[in-house]
């Protein structure tokens, strides 16, 4: 047996061992109202756009029961979550929230979220200018309630 064959079959035999080594699945509760107010629309284009990396519940696709691309996409979910979970926002200190609610904005109007390697298998995630509108209303808004709440005396 040639060099090249023995390599090819260590290959495969390597790939089908690695299929036996998952990651953990993100399947929490997939939810906004335990995040901030938000409308409806504001919800679905989050529940849309962000959640299955910014939340604790993740909608899988089936190339992701394949390995190396259920890793791969475990650690973008992992780095998401890392970085802004809605899922557990309220447990956010207030200057932390809103910190995080204008990062979104900067993000959405900078066309960085979604990620390009997101939408190329959830096209539907892909937001239009006019939710891109509503986003950046809704971060404006947000972010001057939860200042206001920070302004008024504690009783």
């Amino acid at each position: 047996m040639s060099k090249k064959k023995k390599f090819l079959y260590l290959l495969l035999v390597i790939f089908i061992l690695i299929q036996f080594f998952r990651p953990e699945r993100n399947l929490g509760k997939r939810e906004t109202e335990n995040t901030i107010f938000v409308s409806n629309e504001v919800g679905q284009i989050l529940q849309t756009s962000c959640f299955d990396c910014h939340s604790n519940y993740t909608v899988y696709p089936w190339y992701t029961n394949i390995q190396p691309f259920g890793w791969w996409m475990a650690h973008h979910v992992d780095e998401g979550k890392d970085e802004l979970n809605f899922s557990e926002f309220e447990t956010y200190s207030l200057k932390r929230k809103l910190h995080k609610l204008e990062e979104i904005k900067e993000m959405v109007d900078a066309d960085e979220m979604p990620l390009p390697s997101y939408l190329w298998i959830h096209g539907d995630a892909e937001l239009s200018a006019e939710q891109k509108e509503v986003i950046s209303m809704w971060v404006v808004d947000t972010r001057k309630y939860l200042a206001d709440t920070l302004s008024r005396p504690k009783q």
